[in-house]
């Protein structure tokens, strides 16, 4: 039986895809996760196998830059002992600088390599693997910032989400209720922009419209901060940071104002939610644009940048999107039409045919 290591850290951005390739796998191969410390907080200890690796970021800090590099060059030096230890002969990376040291062990062992990008922009850590890797497994077919020469190795998947996620009844409503339900998702990075802006405008929204609000917030002392804002103005909410179970209770919400990360709205268009997509616009290479572009070529959403927005025009744009129900529902069916071909056996029969091609 074939061994694997999924190599993953960081952001759930990183680790959620990799579990649902670890739940695909496993049942045929012999399957384990490698993360870091930030990654494993998004892993359940009693549903999944993994160890932890501690790679340090070469540029969090440029007077560390000496340093952190000898302890990178020990990191390759340790990935290469515990691959070789435990004989694996496929390494699955989903990315991030903390796959970098196993990526690079794994060539030098000549174990087979592929990485894996939810993004529609490939990320630097998996650009730096691409020239040694298999296949880039992807949910875009044109996957932007590769060179033409490694376009062949694009493998391309409907979105990888997480199992349960297709067990879920997709939002079917038809008609909008009087009191409309908001999700709002501010993801692990430029969170406080949610937090902050956000909740203000939820307020000022609330004057005119009757609305329930679910939202992630960043941390304990913003959570404490809005609730007593949300009470003040009697707006019915519920609040949490990390929910791994959190689109259960979203299902039969209306509309979620969210970032873009690559799993948050490939789940929220599995579910037929309607999204107004802001993209971080930090993010590395501008993927959560990307991301979002994608869905918004396809008339499945509405994308706003973060630059442009301001209190009245944001306002304006979710009255617009709740008064003009046409619209509404036509992205609801364009979602349905967009997402219609995803389904777990068809994603699992690819992944195992990919690591079975000699």
């Amino acid at each position: 039986m074939k061994k694997i290591l999924i190599v993953t850290g960081g952001s759930g951005g990183h680790v959620i895809p990799s579990l649902s390739i670890y739940d695909i796998l496993k049942d045929n191969f012999e399957v384990q996760i490698a993360t870091d410390l930030r990654g494993s907080k998004y892993i359940n200890n009693n549903d999944y196998n993994y160890s932890l690796i501690d790679v340090p970021n070469l540029f969090s800090n440029f007077l560390l830059l000496p340093f952190n590099l000898i302890k990178f060059c020990i990191s390759i030096l340790k990935s290469y002992k515990y691959l070789k230890l435990n004989n694996y002969n496929t390494l699955i990376s989903t990315g991030g600088y903390m796959s970098l040291p196993l990526c690079l062990a794994s060539n030098l062992l000549n174990i087979k390599t592929y990485i894996f990008e939810p993004n529609s922009v490939i990320g630097r850590a998996n650009k730096l693997t691409l020239s040694f890797a298999k296949k880039v497994i992807c949910y875009d077919k044109n996957l932007k910032g590769i060179s033409k020469k490694f376009l062949s190795k694009v493998y391309p998947i409907n979105p990888l989400l997480r199992k349960e996620i297709y067990k879920y009844q997709r939002n079917e409503k038809t008609i909008l209720d009087k009191q409309k339900k908001i999700l709002i998702i501010g993801g692990s990075q430029g969170a406080k922009f949610f937090d902050e802006f956000i909740s203000k405008t939820i307020i000022k929204l609330s004057k005119t419209q009757n609305i329930l609000v679910l939202q992630q917030v960043i941390d304990q002392k913003s959570k404490e901060l809005i609730k007593d804002l949300y009470q003040k103005n009697s707006i019915e909410h519920e609040l949490f940071d990390f929910d791994d179970k959190l689109l259960i209770k979203a299902v039969n919400y209306d509309l979620a104002i969210t970032r873009s990360g690559a799993s948050a709205i490939s789940e929220l268009a599995y579910l037929n939610i309607p999204f107004v997509a802001i993209p971080f616009p930090y993010a590395k290479d501008n993927h959560q644009y990307y991301n979002a572009e994608f869905y918004e070529k396809n008339k499945c959403c509405w994308l706003i940048m973060q630059n442009d927005i301001d209190e009245n025009n944001f306002i304006d744009l979710i009255n617009k999107i709740f008064d003009n129900k046409n619209e509404y529902f036509s992205k609801k069916k364009n979602l349905i039409e967009l997402t219609k071909e995803n389904n777990w056996e068809k994603n699992k029969f690819k992944m195992i045919e990919l690591i079975n091609e000699n």
